[in-house]
Parts: C-alpha cells; sequence; structure tokens
C-alpha cells in the first residue's frame, strides 16, 4: 500500500477491525520508510451480473423481482416469507457461484421452477403458467402430465 505522505510503496499493518456494517475491513498501516500511519479500507470488489432477457436485451440482475414473482406464486398457500427469501438466496448464491456475469432469465426461471416443485405443487404450476406462457389448457395438462 503506497504511503499518502511519503509515497513509499511499502507499509506494515499495526491493526485490523471489522466496521461496524461488517461490509468492509479497517487498517491501520505504518510506512516502512517515514513512519507515519495511516488508514486503509479493504471492501469486496462485486462485478454486476446482467441478465439476458428473451429479446436479448439487457438488464441488471434485481433479487427483488425474483421475490415478487415468488410471493405471487405462492399467495394463499402455506409458504412463509423466510421460505421465499431462503429460495432467492439460494438462487442468487447459485448465479454467483457461477461466475458468470450475464444469465439468460430462461435459466433463472428454471431455477425457480426446480425450488418451487420441491416446496408446493400448486405455487409450482402456478409459476410455470406464467413463466412457460402456456397456449392453452391442453399444454398445461400435457406440462404437468410430464412433470
Amino acid at each position: 500500500m503506497k504511503c499518502i505522505y511519503c509515497g513509499y510503496f511499502d507499509s506494515k499493518v499495526i491493526d485490523s477491525r471489522s466496521t461496524d456494517d461488517s461490509t468492509s475491513i479497517r487498517r491501520r498501516r505504518e510506512c516502512l520508510n517515514c513512519g507515519k500511519r495511516f488508514t486503509t479500507y479493504e471492501t469486496i470488489e462485486t462485478t454486476p451480473m446482467l441478465v439476458i432477457k428473451n429479446d436479448g436485451s439487457r438488464q441488471p440482475f434485481d433479487p427483488e423481482k425474483i421475490k415478487k414473482g415468488l410471493i405471487k406464486a405462492c399467495e394463499k398457500r402455506t409458504i412463509s416469507i423466510a421460505q421465499i427469501e431462503d429460495i432467492v438466496s439460494d438462487i442468487e448464491k447459485t448465479l454467483s457461484n457461477s461466475l458468470n456475469q450475464e444469465v439468460k432469465s430462461s435459466e433463472i426461471g428454471e431455477l425457480i421452477m426446480k425450488k418451487l416443485k420441491d416446496i408446493d405443487d400448486i405455487a409450482y404450476i402456478r409459476f410455470a403458467c406464467v413463466y412457460r406462457k402456456f397456449k392453452d389448457v391442453s399444454s398445461l395438462i400435457d406440462f404437468i402430465n410430464v412433470n
């Protein structure tokens, strides 16, 4: 770390502490050349993830959109908001662990359907109806029979 006083490129860490909000680490440093002390902050660098929509357009990934869709699909069901937030969190982790900066909206939809299928069949069917855009009842019945 470059000293802010003399420009020397080497310093030693004297003290490290997490900030109050735990989003960064505060480091107290001492320059090995001039001996003066200064503070630096270390934060996690995040790269924004983009969602590729069906029309080819791109927009920033927004977990709130997933949450809203799940709340709508789970309306009047016995699924708690904590379960919905767990699904959103799991999907977010899965996507960030893939290390891809772009993800197709269809991949997100499939992840949501997979999670819903394990929790509630009705919510799964509700979400599938909107996500798959069934043209008629027979295509819905075919989907239900296959899955």
